[in-house]
């Protein structure tokens, strides 16, 4: 994989860039003056190259970081607040614009923040800055995530009278618990590098000069890696969080046997055998 050459990937704006290396496609939120919020035109964008990235061969890690000093601010705060439904609207005018924007919502939610959890590749959130609201959430989708020393994130949304979205309620919970996630959530707090290391939100903290060549050294060890058993090993574990043991035993016995007849599982024995390095081919 390492010899492969660069390509960029049209994500048709500039406020998404995405570029594709070594296996690694690594995905840029690039709105630096919003500090990355998400916007329609951003959004649409980034669940397309979610998507793209999930059926591109080319691709065996997905890597999603943000422009400037900045992560992701969550949604452009600028355009909220105006959904009063008109005063001349039919009388069931107003239900139908709820049931409408939660269906929306919903639709939204599971094309990104679902799509981004359940991606058969390995995904990595890189952090220079501030993770906040669906920011916090998008990067609590990835299944590992690197942070500056001046990262952090915030629930944000009591600040501006929200309960939260994309999925950051589940995905905290299940990161730092039930009581540290009901106080994040009540109060909006900052939790910075450090604490979140120690909360184990952050898989590792580094310096803010150094985020972007760890990450994609992580990245490109990840993409060098068995594409298909590491596939396997992320269904498992995802299914993990909500499984019993009998149904995680079974569902771990099937992908086991299923990389026993894989290409890449006879390679990884005979480069053993040989005390050379493996090379993986997703076959």
């Amino acid at each position: 994989m390492g010899d492969e050459g660069k390509r960029t990937v049209s994500t048709g704006t500039d406020q998404l860039l995405c570029e594709i290396e070594a296996g690694v496609a690594t995905i840029t939120l690039n709105r630096p003056a919003k500090r990355n919020a998400l916007s329609n035109e951003l959004t649409p964008a980034l669940r397309k190259a979610l998507l793209d990235a999930d059926t591109d061969p080319g691709v065996r890690c997905v890597v999603i970081t943000g422009a400037g000093r900045a992560f992701c601010a969550g949604g452009d705060v600028s355009g909220m607040g105006g959904n009063a439904a008109p005063s001349a609207a039919p009388n069931d005018a107003p239900k139908r614009t709820i049931d409408d924007a939660i269906r929306n919502l919903q639709q939204g939610q599971e094309t990104l923040t679902l799509r981004l959890f359940d991606l058969s590749k390995p995904t990595i959130a890189a952090l220079p800055g501030a993770a906040a609201g669906a920011g916090m959430s998008i990067a609590l989708a990835c299944d590992l995530r690197i942070a500056a020393k001046s990262a952090f994130i915030t629930t944000a949304f009591a600040n501006i009278g929200l309960s939260g979205d994309y999925g950051g309620s589940w995905l905290l919970t299940r990161l730092v618990g039930v009581a540290r996630a009901k106080e994040l959530y009540y109060t909006s707090r900052r939790v910075g590098a450090d604490e979140g290391l120690a909360l184990g939100v952050f898989n590792e903290v580094v310096a803010d000069e150094e985020l972007a060549a760890r990450t994609q050294s992580l990245a490109r060890s990840i993409a060098a890696g068995p594409p298909i058993a590491l596939r396997y090993m992320k269904e498992n574990l995802n299914r993990a969080v909500g499984a019993d043991l009998r149904t995680a035993l079974a569902m771990e016995a099937d992908r086991m046997v299923r990389c026993t007849r894989t290409d890449d599982h006879k390679e990884a024995v005979q480069a053993f055998m040989g005390k050379r390095k493996p090379t993986f081919r997703g076959q």
